[in-house]
């Protein structure tokens, strides 16, 4: 059954409307098992008195057993049916939760651009993820708690009458006077709890600004400042946690009172009724349970009272902070997804914010279908807005700008879709591969019921529009440094590594001689510059932890093994030098880009600061310190870790140790390494090391760019550059894509959208991150295979690039100052002229 709030805005919703939402049957089946579960807690105390009066004082043992499996019996079932009520709460409840932050989450991402630069992220995920979590609890309890509690209150009511109306009549009236007296007192709990919330949210918002922009915080030593505003808002929601916690406290201590009001009755009255033989045993014991499971109900309601407050306050909260409505429709209604023509045509558009900022101004623009568009002028000059009016982020004062004849504000984020891409100068890049990523755009697009030419890009088509925007070498290289899949072989792509290791092994006699000079061999006969210590005494690699390079020094037997061959003494020297002079050349507090080719890792400098420290004052080490000794000695590379020379004595008996070492290992731990073999594939060498038998001498210029491409041209004559690259388009990018340099985000941003071929390109300094030959790269692909076809309308930083269009306009102060072909300004000697001359100077 449709809802009625289906198609209303999500933050006009109620909260009480998701009680029933899609759930009137289910809660209508948790009544019922509520009505059974009162009578299961009815019957036990019926029991209790029958067990004491007609057992035990009648002393009738077949009367006693059949109320004792009664009792019990009722017990279970009432357990068994509070369990399922719980768990039916939690469904209703979760499930509830679910579609409202489903709904939410796709009203938050409608919402227009400049909502998000006035709202801190912090807040919205706060509000989005922590705060709902009482609210569905609320949810899931609107129904169950408020009925299951009432009717056990009623029931046990009206038992205590049935034992005694006097006694009965009197403890019942106990809760009118509790019900009058505690709503006063939630009200100062609501006040305090508001504001115990807005202060958990400026303090998340606080923390998640801080965090975004640390490079602010760092670049303006402003820690003090920043510490000072964190520890002001700590301040109010210390108060405002302990002032409500001391309500809530006081709250339970008149629950407490009043429940001990009960038994005080019974013991007075009852006990004077008892005394004169008008109360036997057996009722003063039922009623005392029945009192006592009266209060359960009551304490119950008062928590379900607080978890409403509470919810109510955040859901309000929530749904007030997020009540803006979208600038622009997202789906269309009664009609397909326009399909437009090219042609763009901006008359008289003005965009103003802040009352009276005109960012653009009274700007008017013709472009024609397949006509490229360069859109120039000094910082501030309007030429991004423009780009980001025609895109539909930003949606403009007055004027107008029409796509195929449609006015872009009237248009829905389909029609957007179909017609329009967007390049922008910080592209954002999801967590996933960057298979994902390329993908984004044309699986967006079929989800809105399109679909980019020929449907979803194959691994051919990623390959040739990575190739084109200059991605496919930093795919290649993602592949490279990747393992192959020790679980599932692809026995075919590790008999082409071998075969292209074959053709490198060749060397100065082979077709890749011009890079065998590059690359240091492995050589059993010879110590390696370019491995670890670790790597060179074994001449393989861990296949297991214990062996692996942070461990591999604490290890029983490889210790008597470095002993038996006099290795560990010179061991222990190298990494107290290590430790010494590195950390006397780094100092006390090293920037990030200081351990770049440095031995010891940034996360445990201090460690080794200290170690240095006690080796200066001569003190003894204690023996974690002598682990972290012969672990850096263990790192070592000499070809890298230029701050101490390798001893040729030290590296001679490594190689004569070698062989030692394999046998050794072959015949007590026959599986944790996996020696340097030259016909075998080595599982725990990503490919490049696989396919060179080596590693890169890296001190070489430019070396690596010159091995990829040999290697790619190797796995090209193998047959097995597809699979490869499929690892590499494999490649998980991190969050916002921060395992990715600026040119590849936008390189990949750049790849995405041209899959999609967009009737209109919009470009925003899309090209701003890349080296000059990216760029040319990429301006080649929009004159060869764009123009003509598809709109380009592109904000440009390099004038050099200005020829390429068809035509140049130049803005100022959000005005179009002159517009028309380059070279045809030029002569003019106008604004183009000053910009460029400017740039000159």
């Amino acid at each position: 059954m449709p809802h009625p709030n289906d198609n209303k805005r999500i933050t006009k919703t109620s909260l009480y409307s998701w009680v029933l939402y899609k759930n009137i049957s289910l809660q209508l089946m948790v009544v019922g098992i509520i009505v059974v579960t009162v009578a299961m807690r009815v019957l036990p105390l019926e029991m209790q008195k029958r067990i004491i009066n007609e057992a035990i004082g009648m002393k009738d043992i077949p009367a006693l057993w059949r109320y004792c499996a009664l009792y019990i019996g009722a017990v279970t079932l009432a357990g068994m049916l509070k369990f399922a009520i719980n768990l039916m709460q939690v469904h209703i409840g979760e499930k509830a939760l679910k579609i409202i932050r489903e709904r939410l989450y796709e009203h938050l991402l409608s919402l227009p651009i400049q909502f998000y630069r006035r709202t801190s992220p912090g807040n919205v995920i706060s509000y989005l993820i922590t705060e709902f979590i009482p609210v569905a609890s609320f949810i899931g309890q609107a129904v169950a708690v408020p009925a299951v509690n009432i009717l056990t209150f009623l029931a046990m009511a009206w038992y205590m009458i049935h034992l005694n109306p006097t006694i009965g009549l009197i403890s019942i009236s106990i809760y009118p006077i509790e019900l009058f007296v505690l709503p006063r007192i939630q009200k100062y709990f609501r006040r305090s709890n508001r504001r115990r919330i807005k202060h958990t949210q400026a303090l998340s918002g606080l923390v998640g600004e801080a965090v975004s922009g640390v490079h602010e915080v760092h670049s303006n030593a402003s820690i003090p400042l920043e510490k000072k505003r964190f520890v002001t808002i700590l301040d109010k929601l210390y108060k405002a946690t302990v002032m409500q916690n001391g309500i809530k406290f006081g709250i339970k201590f008149i629950n407490n009172f009043f429940m001990s009001l009960g038994p005080f009755v019974l013991f007075l009255i009852g006990g004077y009724y008892a005394i004169q033989g008008h109360f036997d045993v057996g009722a003063i014991v039922a009623f005392l349970s029945a009192y006592e499971k009266l209060y359960d109900p009551w304490k119950e309601l008062m928590e379900f009272w607080q978890v409403y407050q509470d919810s109510s306050v955040r859901y309000g909260q929530i749904m007030r902070a997020f009540d803006h409505t979208p600038e622009f429709k997202q789906y269309t209604e009664g009609r397909e997804p326009y399909v437009l023509d090219n042609d763009v045509e901006i008359r008289n558009l003005s965009f103003v914010i802040g009352g009276n900022i005109r960012l653009l101004d009274n700007v008017s623009l013709k472009v024609k279908g397949g006509e490229h568009v360069a859109l120039v002028g000094f910082s501030g000059s309007g030429k991004s807005t423009l780009a980001l009016c025609v895109a539909q982020l930003y949606k403009y004062t007055s004027g107008s700008i029409m796509v195929g004849g449609r006015e872009v504000s009237e248009l829905t984020k389909q029609d957007i879709s179909y017609n329009l891409g967007m390049v922008a100068q910080h592209p954002f890049i999801f967590d996933g591969s960057v298979k994902e990523n390329l993908l984004y755009s044309c699986r967006s697009l079929a989800m809105q019921g399109g679909s980019c030419p020929g449907g979803e890009p194959g691994l051919d088509d990623l390959i040739k529009i990575s190739q084109q925007v200059g991605l496919f070498t930093d795919v290649l290289a993602f592949a490279l440094r990747s393992r192959l899949d020790e679980e599932n072989p692809n026995e075919a792509l590790m008999d082409a590594i071998l075969a292209s290791r074959q053709e490198f092994q060749e060397g100065q006699d082979g077709m890749y001689a011009d890079v065998a000079e590059h690359i240091e061999f492995f050589d059993m006969d010879t110590y390696s510059q370019y491995m670890t210590v670790a790597e060179n005494i074994a001449f393989g690699a861990a296949n297991t932890e214990q062996f692996d390079q942070e461990h591999l020094h604490a290890h029983p037997r490889f210790m008597e093994f470095l002993e038996g061959h006099g290795l560990q003494a010179h061991l222990v020297v190298l990494g107290e030098t290590l430790a010494r002079v590195v950390t006397d050349e780094m100092g006390p507090e090293p920037v990030h880009e200081m351990f770049v080719n440095c031995p010891i890792p940034e996360a445990e400098y201090g460690e080794y600061q200290k170690v240095a420290n006690r080796l200066d004052s001569g003190e003894p080490l204690s023996e974690h310190e002598k682990g972290l000794i012969l672990k850096l000695a263990m790192a070592y590379i000499p070809g890298v870790h230029k701050q101490v020379d390798l001893d040729k004595g030290f590296a001679n008996r490594v190689v004569r140790s070698r062989q030692d070492f394999m046998d050794a290992v072959a015949a007590e731990y026959p599986d944790a390494f996996t020696f340097f073999t030259h016909d075998k594939y080595i599982n725990s060498l990503n490919i490049q090391d696989n396919i060179l038998f080596g590693r890169v001498r890296t001190e070489a210029q430019g070396a690596q760019d010159e091995i990829n491409h040999r290697i790619m041209q190797a796995l090209i004559m193998q047959g097995a550059l597809e699979p490869v690259a499929e690892m590499g388009l494999n490649f998980q990018v991190g969050s916002m894509g921060d395992r990715l340099s600026g040119g590849q985000r936008q390189k990949v941003a750049l790849a995405r959208t041209f899959l999609k071929v967009p009737p209109v390109l919009i470009l925003d300094e899309a090209t701003a991150a890349l080296d000059n030959k990216s760029q040319s790269r990429v301006q080649n692909i929009l004159t060869d295979n764009w123009k003509g076809k598809s709109t380009v309308l592109a904000v440009i930083h390099r004038l050099d690039m200005l020829p390429y269009y068809d035509k140049v306009v130049v803005l100022k102060a959000g005005r179009i100052m002159e517009q028309g072909g380059y070279h045809e300004l030029l002569e003019k000697k106008g604004a183009l002229y000053t910009l460029i001359h400017g740039k000159e100077d």
